[in-house]
């Protein structure tokens, strides 16, 4: 009782959805491959667990989905935001669930796979962002809302390549597959994508699990690790600025295929120890007034300016960074780190918001 509900496969949620793989588990929901019998298309339908706790979250997601949709009507913007197909509610052997169709594309983290030697190509990656900071800009000004886990899984592809649906099956899982080349009939993605077909790919902001309202956040720690802001990890409160850093970190990696930050827990420090002395060798010295602004602030710091468990710092410019490890060109540096830096502020209320 409580927990997720036992799907199988061919079990058809709400006399219309058909379930035929499962994509994903995660500790609030599964998520399933469904045939939409009505549409003929295929979905992902996301069961939430029957946790009352979980009720409320889903609850929540359905509220702020809604208000989406909503918005889009009204101003007719918003395309760049996945729509809410569907919700409903069923009673399972475990208890009440709520279950959110929704519609399907390959993630650009499955797109990322194939270029993760050299990233993905700059023009692509300019059309992309200019897409999900439209969207970004949506959410925040429109629908007043944090979506507080921007990251390569939560964008979806879409366009009218046929192929990207052909591969549908094979991708949806490809986060959890240790071989992230999409497989297709013919060869995989990556050698099939010419650049002109690149181009013609769309992107969509997904996944709104984690959101929350500008007004009423649900939880201190939002982000998933390597896109966590630094007022997130410092334990300050947050705002729409925290989903610029995120988009920050995610063009770095489109751009390189490496993250910007990839924090890892060492013997006498935790990851968030590592997060903030990477941002500090990346970024400079945190003022003050930002580290010393949170009455928790001796968890990182013993001093201004000095870490409390990592002495030993190996300060580098993201100039530095793309020509000496990426080998990149000066005309391709100066532009990218002209865009990247304002995302990348210290104080919230400076960074560039989506529209600037």
């Amino acid at each position: 009782t409580g927990g997720h509900h036992p799907v199988r496969e061919g079990e058809v949620f709400n006399t219309r959805y058909q379930a035929l793989c499962k994509l994903g588990c995660g500790a609030f929901a599964t998520v399933w491959l469904c045939q939409d019998m009505r549409r003929k298309k295929h979905v992902a339908v996301k069961v939430l667990k029957s946790r009352e706790g979980f009720a409320e979250a889903a609850q929540d997601e359905v509220a702020l989905l809604r208000c989406v949709s909503s918005m889009k009507k009204k101003d007719r913007a918003g395309e760049n935001i996945i729509s809410l197909l569907d919700d409903f509610r069923m009673i399972g052997e475990n208890g009440f669930h709520i279950l959110l169709p929704r519609a399907l594309g390959p993630s650009l983290r499955c797109l990322m796979g194939n270029y993760a030697a050299q990233g993905l190509p700059l023009p692509f990656v300019k059309k992309s962002l200019q897409q999900v900071l439209a969207g970004l800009h949506f959410l925040h000004k429109c629908c007043r809302i944090i979506h507080a886990d921007i990251k390569p899984e939560n964008v979806l592809l879409y366009g009218c390549d046929k192929s990207l649906q052909r591969l549908l099956p094979d991708t949806l899982n490809c986060s959890q597959r240790t071989d992230l080349r999409l497989k297709g009939p013919g060869g995989d993605l990556g050698n099939r994508l010419e650049e002109s077909d690149l181009m013609s790919i769309e992107v969509k902001i997904a996944d709104l699990g984690s959101a929350c309202w500008t007004y009423k956040p649900f939880s201190k720690k939002i982000q998933t690790q390597p896109y966590r802001a630094l007022e997130v990890l410092l334990g300050l409160d947050y705002g729409t600025p925290a989903d610029i850093w995120s988009t920050g970190c995610l063009a770095f990696e489109m751009a390189t295929g490496e993250c910007l930050f990839d924090p890892q827990p060492g013997k006498y420090f935790s990851r968030d120890d590592d997060h903030v002395a990477r941002i500090i060798e990346l970024l400079g010295r945190i003022p003050p007034q930002i580290a010393f602004s949170w009455n928790k602030s001796t968890k990182f710091f013993s001093r201004p300016g000095a870490l409390l468990r990592i002495s030993r710092l190996s300060p580098r410019s993201l100039h530095s960074l793309l020509a000496d490890r990426h080998r990149w060109t000066q005309r391709e540096v100066t532009p990218f780190t002209s865009f990247l830096l304002p995302a990348l502020q210290y104080a919230p209320q400076r960074r560039a918001t989506a529209a600037q």
